[in-house]
């Protein structure tokens, strides 16, 4: 596929980014001075071109691929309530540099479907895992790069942890995500709790429903309460949207956040994955993690989940009002991250 690199180019201009190393870990604070950095502008055609699919494990996956065939190998992936246009800037400028880039939409998102109708609708982390690995397999890559947030980000860590061998690099928003169902069950402080208020009303039949009826305005509620200083656009948001009205996109939804409440069992093939992962693995491959300066939805501290990356590590603040989604919010320190990453 052959992208047309200068009006990417003009697209991904005016955010300069200064980097400023820090004491303890690689420690580094990067200031998008761009007035654009946390602004998306309207694109008038869509950055990805016609989407592949490859069935794996037990879905039929659409993604995207940019870059040449021989590249090495970059996996891209997004978050909820989010999509692979979170990549939109990220992926041609990885591409430009060489990489083969993949962003697949996750299970209940976009194109991508389950191949039987009976298979259940399973959103624990092991099983959204597994999916990437099975797309790997699919697709013969035996090693890659990978980037995430949010789901995406989780997704990450845990193949990190468990199939290290499967990963050259690591970048995740918002450090480590891993949890269990026994972690779920602690209280938190009040001012944390009431960021997951969404984790509670799905808990309810009326959350599922409300949920059902009004996706697409609750995921727009979510990236300005994610995300407060991103000025996106309608067109912005409208581009991403459609991946919401997937068929499975509630089901998946609603059981996530549900089995992180231990409201809703998992599948008794997952039992062994999720027991290894409710140790807390370490994640040993070289890792970046980044955080944008104006995320607004609930995540950890860096200093507590800075051990539990124990090789190459480096954690970023983003800043300049950078919210949740960061790789669509900062692109180019994202896309910096990746290829850094890489070369640790």
């Amino acid at each position: 596929m052959i992208w047309k690199t200068k009006a990417m180019r003009r697209r991904m201009l005016g955010a300069a980014v200064v980097a400023v190393l820090v004491a303890q870990g690689g420690m580094m604070d990067v200031h998008a001075q761009s007035t654009q950095a946390n602004t998306a502008k309207s694109v008038s055609q869509d950055p990805w071109g016609s989407l592949k699919h490859v069935h794996a494990g037990v879905l039929d996956v659409a993604y995207a691929e940019m870059g040449p065939a021989d590249g090495p190998v970059v996996i891209l992936l997004h978050g909820w309530p989010y999509d692979i246009h979170s990549y939109q800037a990220v992926a041609p400028a990885l591409a430009a540099k060489g990489y083969r880039v993949l962003v697949p939409y996750a299970r209940g998102y976009g194109d991508t479907h389950f191949l039987s109708d009976k298979t259940a609708r399973n959103a624990e982390p092991a099983a959204l895992a597994q999916d990437v690995i099975d797309f790997m397999d699919a697709l013969h890559i035996k090693r890659a790069v990978f980037g995430g947030f949010d789901w995406g980000a989780r997704s990450a860590d845990i193949v990190a942890a468990l199939w290290p061998e499967r990963v050259k690099a690591l970048v995740t928003v918002s450090g480590y995500l891993i949890g269990s169902q026994e972690s779920g069950k602690t209280p938190l402080p009040p001012k944390a709790e009431l960021q997951w208020w969404y984790q509670y009303y799905f808990a309810t039949e009326r959350g599922r429903l409300g949920y059902e009826k009004n996706h697409h305005d609750f995921a727009k509620l979510i990236w300005q309460l994610a995300s407060p200083k991103w000025n996106f656009d309608d067109a912005t948001f409208e581009r991403s949207a459609p991946a919401f009205d997937n068929p499975d996109q509630v089901a998946i939804t609603i059981h996530n956040y549900r089995w992180r409440l231990d409201l809703a069992k998992g599948e008794t093939k997952y039992d062994a994955l999720e027991k290894r992962l409710a140790q807390f693995p370490a994640v040993a491959v070289p890792t970046i993690a980044m955080e944008g300066d104006a995320n607004g939805a609930p995540h950890p501290q860096p200093e507590a989940y800075a051990k539990k990356f124990t090789g190459k590590y480096q954690y970023r603040l983003i800043s300049g009002g950078i919210g949740h989604n960061l790789p669509e919010e900062a692109p180019q320190a994202f896309t910096q991250a990746v290829i850094d990453a890489d070369h640790l």
